[in-house]
């Protein structure tokens, strides 16, 4: 019953605050001769005096959205006394409603449940001096409260928008480290072949080095794509992602024979699947050539039905020894999470490993 209010009350400011920008400073220097303005036209001298002095309050609103709403409000209710008269006066004076939005959009769950206090307060106080209606006082509450359901919203729509850039980030880190490990792998095992075959068949020995010059090649474009997109705020426009049919990528070099079989259409599988299913073999691929002990083959098998994506990654490879999961393995669980599926890895009955991997076909993130 009370963990609402109490989850509301703890909950803490958005973070990072923004620092003042020159609009700031701009509304605050059109504000002031406004004020001034409609002050010598039709308010007294002590209205004019506490609307213009109100003003640079607004400089606060998102530093300390509390301490701002606490001056602004509580000058108003004194004001109110000392001219006999519901204050503000002036129509210029409407720039307070800034204040209760900054205080939902920026403050904490306590300051925004003191500061709607301090303005329910100001209210209630001219209220109940004659000095403002019931009509009047619920018509100002109404609009304070639509104010700062606006600050609520905007708060809570931009910590869902970062969510989501968290997740995008998140994929596109995972995508790094796929491709890495899968060139890198590719790379050590030609390598290895390279050095071996130097002595008897130096032609074998420098296709290796070709080979690894091409992977080499794509690790470095593959990396440099994702470096740029993670960078904060810089725009990059990425061309179409690994799809369910560049599977054939993965048998094109290295050993143990990659052998891949897609049964079902894939022409309409949403890019977020597709993607998701190439990495996870992909990484599985780079697993197996990397561990799988005395392996000669890899099957790579993906069944499209009309709900599922099914993946299925196996070796002939010996028995492998047990490990903790790494990072990899971890990254392909997570990553098949963040779509609504499912992954396992472990050894096969007879030998070698498996990974399996079932993906919803619409790819709907959770």
């Amino acid at each position: 019953m009370y963990e609402l209010p109490r989850s509301l009350w703890r909950e803490p400011r958005p973070l990072p605050v923004p620092p003042l920008r020159w609009w700031d400073w701009v509304l605050v220097g059109v504000l002031v001769p406004v004020v001034l303005v409609e002050g010598v036209v039709r308010g007294g001298v002590l209205s004019t005096v506490v609307a213009v002095g109100l003003v640079p309050v607004l400089l606060l609103r998102r530093s300390e959205p509390l301490l701002a709403v606490g001056v602004a409000f509580g000058a108003c209710a004194v004001a109110s006394v000392l001219v006999g008269h519901d204050f503000p006066d002036l129509n210029a004076v409407v720039y307070l409603v800034l204040l209760p939005f900054a205080l939902l959009r920026w403050g904490s769950g306590r300051e925004a449940a003191l500061g709607a206090a301090v303005m329910v307060a100001q209210v209630g106080l001219v209220t109940l001096l004659g000095m403002k209606s019931a009509s009047d006082a619920l018509a100002g509450t109404v609009v304070l409260v639509a104010v700062m359901a606006l600050g609520a919203a905007v708060r809570y729509r931009s910590r869902a928008r970062a969510r989501e850039v968290d997740q995008v980030k998140l994929l596109l880190a995972r995508d790094l480290h796929d491709t890495v490990a899968h060139h890198v792998s590719a790379m050590a095992i030609r390598a290895q072949a390279g050095i071996a075959l130097a002595p008897t068949d130096p032609a074998a020995a420098v296709a290796a080095l070709r080979v690894i010059d091409e992977e080499a090649a794509l690790a470095l474009d593959e990396m440099r794509a994702l470096v740029r997109v993670l960078r904060a705020g810089e725009q990059v426009e990425m061309g179409p992602g690994p799809r369910v049919d560049d599977l054939a990528r993965l048998a094109a070099t290295g050993h143990p024979v990659v052998d891949v079989e897609v049964v079902g259409s894939t022409a309409d599988v949403p890019a977020p699947v597709g993607a998701t299913v190439f990495r996870l073999a992909q990484e599985a691929v780079t697993n197996a050539r990397k561990h799988a002990r005395n392996a000669t083959s890899v099957q790579v098998r993906v069944e499209v039905t009309p709900t599922t994506v099914h993946l299925r990654v196996t070796d002939n490879g010996g028995p492998a020894p047990a490990r903790p999961p790494g990072l990899g393995l971890t990254g392909m669980i997570e990553r098949a999470a963040l779509l609504g599926g499912t992954c396992t890895a472990g050894p096969a009955p007879e030998r070698g490993w498996v990974v399996a991997a079932d993906l919803p076909r619409t790819g709907a993130a959770r």
